[in-house]
């Protein structure tokens, strides 16, 4: 399903090589205008929609969220001009506002907090792979010779139409919880309930509550939270939306420039399983998060400081390091803040709130990549970067906030405890709680 969420949110920059632009009648700033107001709808509507999956369950509002983008990214294919394309483009956002959020606070409900980081980076490799994909596909659809039907409405046509028949196969498919799955016997449900109560939340399920939604929102820590969740995510924006475009600056024909974007996007979703794997086995995500943004820095850096028509060579590796660190961030930030949130609710609040600052944060991206800027992008790159290093002082100043108190709460109680030690079950009053320890 996020394959199909991946691919249909940023098809537009391989549209865009085939000349969608061009055809629809785009002037000016307008193919950026396209890329930035899709993420006003995309950020807003993250906090109400998943708390209509927390309410409703991820067997229905998931694969309903995914019809609705299905369709609207299936009709762009009957778009005429620039104001047609940015009413779809706004309903897209609309609807695939809530489905990264809700298949989020969807899978701490199966997985435990030190399984949670690598699962999340298998659902979410599928944008690396999508984007990988995405090439290949475009490829072949550009080959199509119809004089009625160029290739770019032919790309919305197909994978819009796709993206449907997943949706209504996921109808079937999804349960609501570990304890209503169909795949599962009465013996599996129960070892379910109890890996819950072992080291994931504080009940096995809790039921609708909107004051318990936003009760860890009145904590300090709230304003870091929100602002790694606001920066990390412009550098998977620049990448994601316009890989296709700082390929092409190397000087390659359409084809091959959808081509070359595969083989970055197929490394990065190799170095995601490694980094989220080794997040998980060590229960470590603050250095984690901060390896993944230092490596999407260095190849920002590259990017804004050569000349890529003269080094060819060494703007492709920056582009591989680009695909390598942009992604990562946003598997292991949202289990971070999730490993340390016992209660459902609020992890539904909470991570709808996170996503839709996240959403809101691409603008950054879009608003900065600006046909003025061609072909170097600099504005965009240094302020990308910029986000990068604000994101990795804020990681590592809550990060080593926390470290430090697990360390003081140790020697208080004067043995050393760590956060998998101990059954959530036990930690009513969670942070209050004398045995509770941050997941750090």
């Amino acid at each position: 399903m996020y394959f199909f969420n991946s691919v249909d949110r940023s098809n537009l920059g391989n549209a865009k090589t085939d000349g969608m632009d061009k055809d629809l009648g785009f002037v000016g700033e307008q193919y950026s205008l396209l890329i930035l107001l899709f993420y006003v709808p995309n950020g807003l509507c993250d906090l109400p929609l998943n708390m209509l999956t927390k309410k409703w369950s991820g067997k229905v509002m998931l694969p309903s969220l995914m019809v609705g983008w299905g369709a609207c990214a299936l009709l762009q294919c009957a778009a005429k001009n620039f104001a047609g394309m940015l009413v779809l483009r706004l309903l897209l956002g609309g609807f695939e506002a809530g489905f990264f959020a809700g298949v989020v606070f969807y899978l701490t409900l199966f997985y435990t907090r030190g399984e949670l980081g690598f699962r999340i980076a298998i659902f979410f490799g599928s944008a690396l792979l999508a984007a990988a994909f995405s090439g290949l596909i475009s490829y072949g659809v550009f080959q199509i010779n119809d004089p009625h039907i160029p290739g770019w409405k032919w790309l919305f046509l197909i994978e819009g139409g796709m993206t449907v028949i997943v949706a209504v196969v996921a109808y079937l498919w999804l349960p609501a919880s570990a304890s209503s799955a169909w795949f599962l016997n009465d013996t599996e449900k129960e070892v379910a309930k109890t890996r819950t109560l072992r080291d994931l939340s504080a009940t096995s399920h809790s039921a609708f509550s909107l004051r318990e939604s936003f009760a860890s929102w009145k904590t300090w820590k709230m304003i870091p939270w929100t602002i790694i969740a606001f920066t990390y995510p412009v550098a998977f924006s620049t990448t994601s939306n316009f890989l296709p475009q700082i390929v092409q600056r190397l000087g390659y024909s359409v084809i091959k420039t959808n081509l070359w974007t595969v083989a970055p996007n197929a490394v990065g979703f190799v170095f995601l399983l490694c980094v989220t794997y080794s997040s998980d086995y060590f229960r470590e995500r603050t250095f984690h998060i901060v390896l993944a943004l230092c490596v999407s820095l260095v190849g920002l850096i590259i990017l804004a400081i050569i000349d890529v028509l003269h080094n060819k060579a060494v703007a492709y590796f920056a582009c591989f390091m680009l695909c390598a660190g942009a992604y990562i961030p946003s598997c292991l930030v949202h289990s971070w803040h999730n490993n340390n949130n016992l209660n459902e609710n609020s992890r539904a609040a909470t991570t709808g709130l996170m996503v839709g600052l996240g959403n809101l944060g691409g603008i950054v991206s879009a608003a900065t990549f600006r046909a003025e800027y061609a072909p170097k992008y600099v504005p965009t790159l240094a302020a990308t970067a910029a986000c990068n290093v604000v994101c990795i002082v804020t990681t590592l100043a809550l990060g080593g906030w926390m470290k430090m108190q697990n360390r003081r709460r140790d020697r208080e109680m004067g043995c050393r405890v760590r956060a998998e030690d101990v059954r959530t079950e036990e930690l009513g009053d969670g942070e209050k709680s004398e045995m509770w320890r941050y997941f750090t």
